[in-house]
C-alpha cells in the first residue's frame, strides 16, 4: 500500500491518539496536499519544524498499529468481504430464481456496508 493511504487511514482510524499539532499537521500534508512550507506558513514555524512534527506522528501512528492491528485486520477482512461477493455474484449471474435473487442482492448489500 502506498506510505500517503496508509498514513490517511491510519490517521482516520488512530488520529485522536496524536498531538493536535500532529494530527492538523498530518491531516493537512496527507489529505490536503499541503506543502511543508505552506503548513510553516500557516502556522508561524519552521519547515524543519513542520517536518519534525510529521515524522514524530508518523512514528506514533505506525507503532500504534503495530501494536493493534486494526487497520491489517480491517484489509483482511475488506478481502476476504470482496472474495464473498464474488462467489454471489457468481451464484446469482447463474440462478434463475428470483426470490434467491433478492435474498443474494440483500446480503451483497450488507457486505457491502461492512466496508
Amino acid at each position: 500500500m502506498e506510505k500517503n493511504v496508509e498514513i490517511s487511514i491510519l490517521c482516520e482510524m488512530y488520529g485522536q491518539l496524536l498531538t493536535e499539532k500532529q494530527y492538523i499537521f498530518l491531516v493537512d500534508y496527507y489529505n490536503n496536499d499541503l506543502s511543508l512550507s505552506e503548513i510553516a506558513e500557516n502556522d508561524g514555524i519552521t519547515r524543519q519544524a513542520v517536518r519534525d512534527v510529521i515524522k514524530k506522528g508518523e512514528n506514533k501512528l505506525f507503532e500504534i498499529e503495530e501494536k493493534l492491528g486494526f487497520m491489517k485486520k480491517t484489509m483482511q477482512q475488506k478481502q476476504q468481504i470482496d472474495v464473498i461477493l464474488t462467489e454471489l455474484q457468481k451464484i446469482k449471474d447463474t440462478s434463475s430464481d428470483k426470490k434467491m435473487n433478492r435474498i443474494l442482492e440483500d446480503v451483497r448489500k450488507k457486505l457491502n456496508h461492512l466496508v
